[in-house]
């Protein structure tokens, strides 16, 4: 073949085009790229199968369960609060319904000197107690041979003295010796006396 018989024939530029790039991504989410309508069903399920920087974040990634909620601490707050609650009631519940009224001393005290004619003599019986509240039993005793109902008299918390009287009226002429008597038969048994003339000429 002669050189002068040799003509090139142009070749079509796509013979000379290199490998087609890459085409550019629709969006960015992550790592994951995104390429429109030609996502494999492959790369969708990678897709949907990779947390995202806001799961990751809030800690919702699929398959792992809830964090667990912190516990509640009034129970340690309100502790304080408490005790000294109870603490209180359990004060004013022994105030009330704790040991009751006790008794320390008693003294009875008649009039000095001699009761006239058809005179009435006062006669002072004085129970010292403990201040706590409670009810007194008692009944005066006198020499003649009589005897009074039971009687009671109620003490007030803080009150650490009661003051019981017996009114006792003579007639007629004569002389007596009087003799008056306390007796407590509750809360604890107690008992005091006192004596007194009578002169009547």
């Amino acid at each position: 073949m002669n050189d002068d018989d040799y003509s090139a024939t142009e070749l079509g530029s796509h013979w000379f085009q290199g490998p087609t790039p890459d085409p550019t991504p629709d969006r960015v989410e992550g790592e994951v790229l995104r390429f429109g309508p030609g996502v494999t069903a492959a790369a969708a399920r990678r897709v949907q199968n990779t947390p995202t920087a806001a799961q990751i974040w809030h800690g919702t990634l699929p398959g792992t369960p809830p964090p667990r909620r912190p516990r509640s601490r009034w129970p340690l707050r309100y502790a304080p609060a408490a005790v000294i609650l109870l603490a209180v009631l359990a004060l004013l519940a022994w105030r009330e319904y704790g040991p009751r009224v006790s008794v320390r001393d008693v003294t009875v005290t008649a009039p000095a000197g001699t009761l006239g004619c058809d005179g009435t003599a006062n006669v002072l019986a004085v129970v010292r107690t403990d201040g706590r509240p409670g009810t007194l039993t008692y009944h005066w005793e006198r020499s003649d041979g009589t005897r009074s109902a039971p009687l009671r008299e109620t003490v007030p918390r803080g009150q650490k003295e009661a003051r019981l009287h017996l009114l006792w009226t003579f007639e007629g002429r004569g002389t007596h010796r009087a003799v008056a008597r306390l007796v407590i038969t509750s809360p604890t048994p107690h008992r005091a006396e006192s004596t007194f003339t009578y002169r009547c000429a």
